[in-house]
């Protein structure tokens, strides 16, 4: 008898084809080698190609890399003609925030295409044109031959181009009104969000279907939109969904915006998986909070119905693993994060034998600390250990020209008012509101302007500190240099960062240090000032440093999400009195409340999505059959 083949069930659920990849930037290498692949492919046979292009921070690793194939490996755009999704309207093209700029800053002004092959939607058109425009767009591309391969980004609400939730599967390129959360997601470019441009012209849906290959990359905080694209119904109401449809579309993400698929966060659906305790902690977690039932109170018959029978065959009956999965959840869960003095229990997260610890909390920007981790902060210097603040960042970027105004203000009426006669000081604090009054949306801010936005952050870090009790010198200012350009776009992590940091670590020698693990920061600050970090701790290893022997990493989470439930290695509980500390102390952050210019697609203040996530995380140890409080802070350990 023939032996059938084994089939490989793991992307059962996904009607799109899914690629992933560890990072941002494998990810990005894999589509541009697709890119350089194609390119060549057609030179190879003296034809043109005509590429969709993308823009947004997803594209930009992409676009690098196909600008070091064309330095470093020789590979031609002169067959290559492009045409882009969409654009701002009305914008001048020059702007810094058009896509037209976006487009040369990042890719066309270092590689040898034809200017003649570039086509981008005008935003400069008056707007009785802009119909015609559209319709000669659309033209224009058939003339070409087509979309051969189409690069796409993928917003929260699944739209694609600018057509968002709603649009028309046959819709063409035409100028659409901008959804607000699209507008306050693209803030990021400008001042504040009254600068975003309300309107755009992008291809439409029908537009990017015709294309003769697709390929979606997505990183990051992307993970539910993915999930509900590839597995979810196809609807108009998540137009990246619509897709599925396509004969050749491939999505191309990274670790984090692939964690909910079912194939990533119910593995056990999808075929045979070894069964780590790690694994059967996820899975009867998620059985839990989909019965609605506590941990204790599961049985055969829940896990039987949600396909762990499996699990039950391998490693026991249903009391037994429920045992297993409420000690692992209840010994998450301290009061002490630094280690409890004097006593002794294997379960507990951390250590008791250093007493008391140097504790090295690293805050990307300014608040992180206190936003991220306020409570624990708090708890950690209450306890008796030593604790210490990085400042990754000066943060400059997310004060407002307005708020500086105020300062600016306070600074000149204060010299006035006791008479205070320094012309330096006069001729940089007029030159700076000369400055202010006179920008453009689209310039960058001096460096004093930067200089002044950054000791704003930094005096607020330092009240941050005080308000925990932690004298000045426990604060350390890092500034480093990657984040200095006085833009959203960041440079690339470089030697002086790493030597930064790793300077302060070894001047400290912490027992502890926590750093912010938050990768779905839309922006990518964190993800560089992590990368620093691990970095650092590699060389620092490979030389042999002594006292890393004594030193535990801990990540926490940022503003934007929070550890899966299941992840939480260390949970610490606050009272109601703790969380209204840590709101009084996000407070302090006065620069950073009400409406700040860079705080992404969530509209909500800091110290809002910092409780909600806190409280919610509390509710979630409650339905497993936890003790119920108010608010608790996560963390996940990080071994090097």
């Amino acid at each position: 008898m023939q032996k059938l083949a084994e089939i490989d069930l793991i992307d059962s659920f996904e009607k799109i084809p899914v690629k992933i990849f560890p990072t941002p930037t494998e990810g990005s290498k894999f589509v541009a080698a697709q890119v350089a692949y194609c390119i060549r492919d057609k030179q190879s046979r003296g034809e043109n190609i005509v590429l969709g292009l993308a823009t947004g921070s997803t594209p930009i690793s992409m676009y690098k890399e196909l600008v070091r194939l064309h330095k470093e490996e020789g590979i031609s755009f002169k067959n290559v003609i492009t045409f882009n999704l969409d654009e701002y309207y009305p914008i001048e093209s020059e702007a810094y925030q058009s896509y037209y700029s976006f487009m040369h800053r990042h890719l066309f002004d270092h590689v040898d295409i034809d200017e003649a092959n570039i086509f981008i939607p005008n935003g400069e058109l008056p707007k009785e044109e802009i119909k015609k425009h559209c319709q000669q767009y659309e033209q224009l591309i058939e003339e070409k031959g087509g979309i051969d391969l189409q690069i796409l980004g993928i917003g929260n609400n699944g739209h694609i181009g600018f057509n968002e939730p709603g649009s028309s599967i046959h819709s063409k390129t035409r100028l659409i009104n901008l959804d607000n959360s699209t507008r306050i997601a693209n803030a990021r470019d400008f001042q504040n969000i009254s600068q975003v441009p309300r309107l755009a012209i992008t291809a439409g849906i029908s537009t990017i279907l015709k294309a003769r290959r697709i390929l979606l990359m997505a990183w990051g905080m992307k993970a539910p939109i993915i999930a509900r694209s590839v597995e979810g119904d196809m609807t108009e109401q998540v137009p990246a969904s619509l897709l599925q449809q396509h004969p050749d579309c491939t999505f191309v993400v990274d670790e984090t915006a692939a964690t909910e698929l079912t194939r990533i966060k119910s593995p056990w659906l999808t075929g045979e998986i070894e069964w780590t305790p790690q694994m059967i902690k996820r899975a009867v977690v998620n059985v839990s909070l989909k019965t609605g039932k506590p941990v204790l109170s599961l049985t055969t018959v829940d896990y039987n119905e949600n396909g762990l029978g499996d699990l039950l065959v391998e490693k026991g009956d249903a009391y037994e693993l429920n045992l297993q999965v409420y000690y692992m959840l209840r010994d998450s869960i301290t009061g002490w994060p630094g280690g409890k003095p004097n006593f002794n229990y294997p379960g507990h997260p951390e250590r008791s034998d250093i007493q008391p610890k140097r504790c090295l909390i690293f805050s990307p920007h300014p608040d992180d600390d206190i936003i991220s981790m306020g409570g624990t902060f708090m708890r950690l210097h209450d306890q008796g250990h030593e604790v210490h603040v990085g400042y990754q960042t000066s943060g400059n970027i997310a004060v407002t020209d307005e708020f500086v105004t105020r300062f600016l203000d306070f600074a000149v009426g204060f010299e006035a008012m006791f008479g205070i006669d320094n012309m330096t000081s006069k001729e940089i604090l007029l030159q700076a509101s000369h400055f202010l009054n006179k920008k453009k949306s689209n310039q960058r801010d001096t460096p004093e302007i930067r200089a002044i936005k950054g000791l704003i952050r930094r005096c607020e870090a330092k009240a941050t500190c005080r308000y925990v009790g932690l004298t000045d010198s426990r604060a350390h200012f890092l500034n480093l240099p990657f984040y200095e350009t006085g833009t959203i776009e960041k440079k690339p992590l470089g030697e002086e960062d790493i030597r930064i940091t790793m300077e302060l670590l070894r001047e400290l020698k912490p027992h502890q240090v926590y750093c912010a693990g938050d990768l779905a920061d839309p922006h990518g600050t964190h993800k560089v000032c992590l990368d620093i970090i691990f970095e650092s701790f590699r060389r620092l290893k490979e030389q042999g440093d002594e006292w890393l022997k004594d030193c535990w990493v801990w990540l926490y989470k940022g503003a934007w999400q929070e550890w899966d439930i299941a992840e939480i290695e260390m949970a610490i509980p606050m009272s109601p009195d703790q969380v209204m500390k840590k709101r009084y102390g996000i407070f302090i952050h006065q620069s950073q409340k009400d409406m700040v210019p860079f705080q992404g697609s969530d509209s909500r203040e800091f110290w809002q999505r910092a409780e909600e996530r806190n409280h919610h995380t509390a509710n979630l140890y409650a339905q497993l059959g936890m003790t119920q409080y108010a608010a608790v802070e996560a963390f996940v350990r990080w071994h090097y």
